[in-house]
């Protein structure tokens, strides 16, 4: 999962498979009070094999047509929004943008929006960046603007890997995107990196995490290679073409990967997500601790007033809409249960956790019995050193790390 964590959708989906809705935010009343903003720019060179997320090979240079779209959707959501603390670009890839198209975007922005925050370094604004795309007026032109982080997917530094990965970058194009980045006034760096890749080796986990290290990140995402479905990868391993690596030899890298970042002072905060102390990605916090919201850009998602929805993941449907806000798809309404089991579900891949008080809370909102059936499952896997007591917070273990999908999953039973 990329560093933004926006819901991914499947490739590129036939058009017959999106059903818009009318989009949610029609019947909110804006309250200026959202403070966090995620925009989604669609375009790539190329579309790797194991991602999932909505990316595009545009073969006839809507760039400027998107920017303008954009924009007036842009215009539509600033009513929602307070002084903006976070701000996410990401794709696709954000730095294949043309500086042009960036500067009117910027400008938009800067003026739908009270930036404040990450103007006074209080916020923060992230760009995922592709190391082939850092071009140095880019990122200066980003810097001057008050982008103030950079996440850039490394994924691997072995030719051979990024080969099945389809990543078309140099390894050595890595340190010259983090050179330029901190050239142009961008200290906060994040590196993404893939492990468990087909045929990987621990000795090449080592490596990368070697030349990760050497440059000295802020903070790391380390994700093991999921096969999501329909992805071109996910078809090859369906065809025995590739095989995953097996679960022993997952967890074994999964652990080297903690024991060496936190070697380095990069303390795990999150399953897969790995930071110094202050150095956490903000805007990734805000979705899993189920704050709101707004988005922005083909397939990007949003959540306000318990409202939960996606932008139709379709350029060319995108782009038609007019200059309101575009068609919706996936929306969900406000549902006390199924808001508690998301902050169940993510505030345990935390290391802080979540505060227990506030799931009975919750929990007494929707069924009487419900906070002493979840509290029977808390009390299951602290039994088994999963959770743990800290405070009134319950958190996970460093065992607990691990078994975070199997505990989500005994909570959200007690609650469907």
């Amino acid at each position: 999962m990329p560093d933004n964590i926006a819901i991914p959708i499947t490739g590129q989906s036939p058009d017959h498979a999106f059903v818009p809705h009318r989009h949610p935010l029609h019947g909110v009343s804006p309250s200026r009070s959202v403070r966090s903003l995620y925009i989604h720019i669609p375009f790539c060179f190329h579309k790797c094999h194991y991602c999932d997320f909505y990316s595009i090979v545009d073969s006839r240079d809507r760039q400027n047509a998107f920017t303008d779209r954009l924009i007036a959707e842009l215009a539509e959501l600033a009513p929602f929004a307070g002084p903006l603390e976070t701000v996410f670009v990401g794709g696709g890839t954000p730095t294949l943008l043309v500086p042009a198209c960036w500067d009117r975007l910027i400008r938009a922005i800067d003026g739908f929006f009270d930036l404040s925050p990450i103007r006074r370094g209080r916020g923060e604004w992230t760009v995922e960046c592709n190391p082939e795309t850092a071009e140095p007026d880019l990122l200066v032109l980003l810097a001057d603007a008050g982008v103030n982080r950079i996440s850039i997917g490394a994924q691997s530094f072995q030719p051979r890997l990024l080969k099945v990965l389809e990543r078309w970058h140099q390894p050595s194009s890595v340190a010259i995107a983090v050179e330029r980045a901190r050239r142009a006034g961008i200290e906060r760096i994040s590196l993404d990196l893939i492990f468990a890749i087909c045929t990987q080796t621990l000795e090449e986990l080592e490596s990368d995490l070697d030349e990760a290290l050497a440059l000295e990140p802020s903070h790391m995402s380390c994700y093991a290679l999921t096969y999501e479905p329909n992805t071109p990868l996910t078809r090859r391993v369906r065809m025995g073409q590739v095989s995953p690596v097996e679960e022993s030899l997952e967890v074994a890298m999964y652990e080297r990967v903690i024991e060496r970042l936190a070697e380095r002072g990069l303390d795990r905060y999150e399953v897969s997500n790995f930071a110094r102390q202050g150095h956490e990605c903000a805007h990734n916090l805000v979705y899993w601790r189920q704050e709101p919201w707004l988005c922005a850009g083909p397939s990007a998602s949003g959540h306000v007033a318990g409202w939960r929805w996606k932008d139709i993941p379709h350029l060319g449907r995108y782009l038609a809409s007019g200059d309101g806000l575009p068609p919706a798809i996936d929306v969900e309404e406000p549902d006390s249960a199924r808001a508690l089991g998301e902050r169940l579900m993510t505030g345990l891949r935390l290391r802080e956790g979540v505060p227990w008080c506030e799931v009975e809370d919750a929990a007494r909102t929707i069924a009487p019995d419900l906070s002493a059936h979840l509290a029977r499952v808390r009390e299951k896997w602290i039994d088994q050193g999963c959770l743990q007591r800290a405070g009134d917070r319950v958190v996970p273990t460093p065992s607990g790390f691990l078994f975070a999908d199997a505990i989500a999953r005994d909570l959200l039973a007690v609650l469907c």
